[in-house]
């Protein structure tokens, strides 16, 4: 079945975790752009700033204050948009947090709420909206990372949900294709993005925890997020460095996972010493901004700029390649 989608200034969307972060990028953007928008997160303050900051711009928002680990919180947010809207087009699962720490030293309980709220929140989210997205049509969007296909170190537990948010995603694309649904299904796949991501993760190193380089823009994942809502599209790398990894971990696993135990665990820490934290996981955090401290110079994606050019898309990754493979020989050489 061919799958159409509404232009964005003509759809409802519903944003997850969208007081902060690649969530209160994409709904600012959508709703310049024309949406209307239904904004969720825990943070009931720092959304309803943020609605009348949209509202003052001359979009129109609204938002509903919900747990995604809780299902009948997330059947709400499903009741408001239907509600207030009268219909959803797009519904984005982006809510998600980390937790840095080596994974036989992070709790039981903190691992067990990471799986809570960046799996199965999407698990929520995806089967809340499924029913209202086959009445006529739209995508379903969710948020995965680069380490959906890449194990990363101090972050383990992170990869492993980020794989399970691949696995259930892709499972669910083919059934819905089975059934000929008229719904899109989108996996966005971001490197490190440039958001409050280290301030609301658990921490339990020794040092203040930061995004390893290269670190990308969040409107770049906003981008990336409302293309896919208005082209049915399988999978969006946003970075360049997201794509290579990829690559480099089919095509030579052994090659990365050196590459990862040699560089990326030193890669994630400041030299400033911290004191465990919790983060975001059991409370909401400090939200209210899309930009984080990365440490790093923050750029944007050619490579995701270009995914709408196959051509040039190609060019890019294999200079990306080519750069990447000399940096491995040089640090095996010194």
């Amino acid at each position: 079945m061919a799958i159409s989608l509404r232009p964005i200034n003509d759809q409802v969307i519903v944003v997850t975790g969208a007081s902060s972060g690649i969530g209160l990028a994409t709904a600012r953007m959508a709703a310049r752009k024309g949406a209307k928008v239904l904004l969720t997160s825990r943070n009931a303050d720092a959304l309803a700033k943020v609605v009348r900051e949209i509202e003052r711009s001359g979009g129109e928002a609204t938002y509903i204050a919900a747990d995604i680990t809780f299902r009948d919180d997330v059947a709400k947010i499903a009741r408001a948009a239907i509600d207030y809207f009268g219909r959803i087009d797009t519904w984005v699962n982006n809510a998600g947090l980390s937790i840095f720490g080596r994974l036989q030293e992070v709790s039981e309980d903190d691992h067990r709420r990471l799986f809570d709220v960046n799996f199965w929140g999407v698990v929520n989210g995806s089967l809340a909206a499924v029913p209202y997205l086959r009445r006529q049509g739209g995508a379903l969007i969710n948020v995965g990372s680069e380490v959906s296909d890449v194990a990363i170190p101090v972050q383990g537990m992170y990869a492993a949900s980020k794989h399970a948010v691949k696995g259930f995603t892709d499972a669910l694309r083919i059934e819905l294709e089975s059934e000929r649904a008229p719904i899109s299904v989108t996996l966005i796949k971001p490197a490190s993005i440039d958001t409050p991501f280290t301030r609301h993760a658990g921490n339990y190193l020794k040092r203040k925890p930061q995004l390893p380089p290269p670190v990308y823009h969040p409107d770049d994942v906003a981008r990336a997020i409302l293309y896919a809502a208005t082209r049915p599209t399988r999978d969006v790398f946003v970075g360049g460095a997201a794509k290579v990894f990829s690559s480099f971990n089919k095509l030579l696993p052994g090659v990365m996972d050196w590459f990862s135990s040699s560089l990326m665990v030193k890669s994630q820490m400041q030299e400033q010493p911290a004191a465990l934290t919790k983060g975001a996981l059991y409370e909401a955090g400090d939200d209210g901004e899309s930009r984080g401290e990365s440490g790093h110079a923050v750029r944007h994606s050619l490579y995701t700029r270009a995914v709408r050019h196959p051509l040039l898309a190609s060019l890019l990754l294999a200079a990306a390649g080519a750069a990447m493979a000399a940096a491995v020989n040089s640090s095996r050489e010194g």
